[in-house]
């Protein structure tokens, strides 16, 4: 590789720049609004998370999991129960985190090891049954031992603190008044910066082809010495890994959890983010994100007013039209852009080739 291919055009390092000043500025500007804003955009941002961790088990290793919340509810749930007062414990950040991104590790190999020979729709049924299984235990662990506080969830859990700065309440920095949800937005930010960056590099390592292989042609991925097995969990772990991560930043965002959180809806919502900007491909993954996780709180804060305005009361809810709206949208996406609104190039030759191969 020469020097010239390794430098970026000037025009790629200013686009770059601008990003990050729209980024840094954007919680205050949306503050201007109202904190409801900045909170929707640190939803957003967990979403991201969650679509960035199952893109690796369904974009990479193409691999169906509708029981990817359940990596969400672990990570959430450990964060919980060791930084609250339900069993007494507030460990710091750097005791939980750690605890929580193992054990959703672990669960996701726990999930990928009985799978290893599923492909498609079984591949998917025991993966929704594994959600279902997970979010049942949350919603029944109250007895005869109290673990998880059954449907009832834990409250007044601990905030992010780092040496004694606590995200979850207002201070004066350097004479500007910042709230909690514009400081969990840097810290969301931070960590979705750092999966992108833990995403490309597999994705362009060593590991990142070898589930491409198994993803197109797992008998001929075996042939060739890649050890399918291996590969698989890790793609599973991997991928549980950031849905733990996100869980434990929500849980301490919200400061309560329940099983309601994590319900089989939020599986197949994750899943449509990553299929909507296109599988395989992390711009068009975090594309899919956003929209499915912004769309309908503009949608809704725009649907009210023009009905109150027009006929003086809300005739349609807004969650139905957002469900209308989108469930139309789905469907033209598939028809015209069945592979994502930002497809990766591999994903774009093999459809091309297919629909060629059909003609």
């Amino acid at each position: 590789m020469t020097a010239q291919s390794k430098s970026m055009p000037p025009k790629v390092w200013l686009g770059i720049a601008l990003c990050g000043v729209v980024l840094a500025v954007l919680p205050f500007l949306l503050g201007m609004h109202g904190q409801s804003w900045v909170r929707t955009v640190n939803f957003a941002l967990l979403y991201v998370m969650l679509s960035l961790g199952l893109n690796i088990v369904v974009g990479f290793a193409g691999l169906l999991d509708l029981g990817y919340i359940a990596f969400y509810a672990v990570g959430a749930y450990v964060w919980a129960m060791l930084a609250s007062p339900h069993f007494g414990l507030h460990l710091p950040f750097w005791a939980i985190l750690p605890a929580g991104l193992v054990l959703a590790a672990f669960f996701g190999a726990v999930l990928g090891a009985p799978t290893l020979k599923l492909r498609g729709d079984y591949l998917a049924i025991v993966t929704l049954g594994f959600g279902e299984i997970v979010r049942i235990f949350m919603n029944n662990l109250d007895a005869p031992i109290n673990i998880t506080n059954g449907p009832q969830g834990i409250n007044r859990v601990d905030p992010f603190s780092v040496a004694g700065f606590s995200f979850g309440r207002s201070e004066q920095i350097l004479g500007f008044r910042i709230t909690g949800p514009e400081k969990y937005y840097y810290l969301l930010l931070l960590m979705t910066i750092l999966i992108v960056i833990v995403c490309a590099r597999l994705q362009n390592s060593r590991i990142g082809r070898a589930w491409e292989a198994v993803r197109e042609d797992e008998i001929a991925a075996k042939a060739m010495g890649i050890n399918t097995r291996n590969i698989k969990l890790l793609a599973f772990s991997m991928g549980a890994t950031f849905g733990g991560l996100a869980g434990a930043m929500f849980a301490s965002m919200q400061g309560f959890v329940s099983p309601e959180s994590f319900s089989l809806t939020e599986s197949i919502l994750v899943l449509c983010m990553v299929v909507l900007g296109g599988m395989g491909n992390i711009p068009g993954v975090i594309l899919g994100a956003l929209l499915l996780s912004i769309f309908p709180e503009v949608l809704r804060a725009v649907v009210v007013p023009l009905q109150q305005a027009a006929f003086g009361e809300v005739v349609l809810d807004p969650d139905g039209i957002r469900m209308l709206i989108f469930g139309f949208a789905l469907v033209l996406v598939m028809i015209f852009r069945p592979a994502g609104l930002w497809p990766s190039a591999v994903r774009r030759r093999e459809l091309g080739r297919d629909a060629g191969g059909g003609a």
